[in-house]
């Protein structure tokens, strides 16, 4: 435990939100729960299911009680730390085998040498990232953890500007075979960690490096179309006016919401229309038409709002809002 405690301090020291993982094991320790299966009856999920990205931090006195406990493995957030890691993976058994459009790459790092070099940026898929590779080859040298399988964890930060980038998953709309993408909504086992007795190890100590600038465009999403609100029936009386503005209030909310809070403004959007749903003035069909559209202009993704919007009704019925009693509009 003493080694995962110091390793724990040094990655939160590096400005990365770590939480605790299943001993020798990729699973987050906590919660126990899913956000779809969330009652509400742990304490930490008192306002609404609070998962490991919402607990993951840097505060070395909260690492310290976990860590001291069980030999916990390390897991790190890479949204909330400020990351995109790159994931390179090899072939599990002889017949995983790559699609034809990647016929004659060996593993994960042969698919992103290969889009590398189309990108004017050729590295040696073989050679990884040696002390002179940012000027021979054009992309620069950056933190990178070889994992208990073999592959490779290159650490990147997040842009500053532009869309949050998500998860991406092999050729299932993510770069090609065996490489996948962590940031917003992902997470990595860290360095000092072990899955099935195998460590993750840093293979190269340097800061993680600027995203490329090609490597950034690939992962953008597709940019949406512009989505109104559907139209939902109200009465045309005092308590109409109110629910419009109630409506109103919480799709300005969350549009305004900054990147990294928006699924949070979500989740406090549907509670607060939730309760007037439990109160009779709405239902939970109303409240999901005029916030789906909403979340998914701001970039969030259909599981991702369903599964939010789920949680914020379960928690809003828990305190309905009758509207008898109000007087005029907000």
């Amino acid at each position: 435990m003493p080694d995962l405690l110091a390793a724990a301090l040094a990655h939160a020291a590096r400005g990365w939100h770590v939480f605790p993982l299943r001993p020798d094991d990729k699973r987050p320790a906590f919660p126990d729960h899913t956000a779809d299966d969330c009652t509400g009856r742990d304490p930490r999920c008192r306002t609404g299911h609070v998962g490991w990205e919402q607990r993951a931090t840097c505060d070395p006195d909260r690492i310290r009680r976990a860590w001291s406990t069980r030999p916990y493995g390390i897991g790190i957030a890479c949204g909330p730390s400020g990351l995109l890691v790159v994931d390179l993976d090899v072939p599990k058994d002889p017949d995983d085998i790559p699609p034809p459009e990647w016929a004659g790459a060996c593993d994960g790092w042969a698919v992103f040498a290969t889009l590398a070099d189309r990108h004017g940026t050729p590295i040696d898929p073989f050679d990884g990232f040696g002390p002179d590779a940012g000027p021979r080859t054009g992309i620069d040298a950056t933190y990178t953890v070889g994992t208990g399988s073999g592959g490779s964890h290159l650490y990147y930060r997040h842009p500053a500007t532009g869309p949050e980038l998500r998860n991406t998953t092999g050729d299932r709309g993510g770069l090609g075979w065996k490489v996948d993408t962590r940031a917003h909504g992902g997470y990595v086992v860290a360095a000092g960690s072990t899955v099935a007795g195998r460590p993750y190890a840093v293979s190269l100590d340097y800061e993680p490096a600027p995203l490329p600038t090609w490597l950034a465009g690939l992962l953008a999403p597709a940019p949406r179309p512009p989505r109104r609100a559907a139209a939902v029936s109200l009465p045309a009386d005092r308590h109409g006016r109110y629910l419009a503005a109630a409506i109103r209030r919480q799709v300005a909310h969350l549009t305004a919401a900054p990147d990294g809070q928006r699924n949070h403004a979500l989740f406090t959007s549907a509670v607060a229309l939730g309760q007037l749903a439990a109160g009779g003035a709405l239902t939970d069909d109303d409240v999901t038409a005029v916030l789906e559209p909403a979340a998914l202009s701001i970039g969030l993704r259909h599981a991702e709002i369903s599964r939010t919007i789920a949680s914020g009704l379960r928690i809003g019925a828990r305190q309905p809002r009758p509207l008898n009693g109000i007087r005029e509009a907000a």
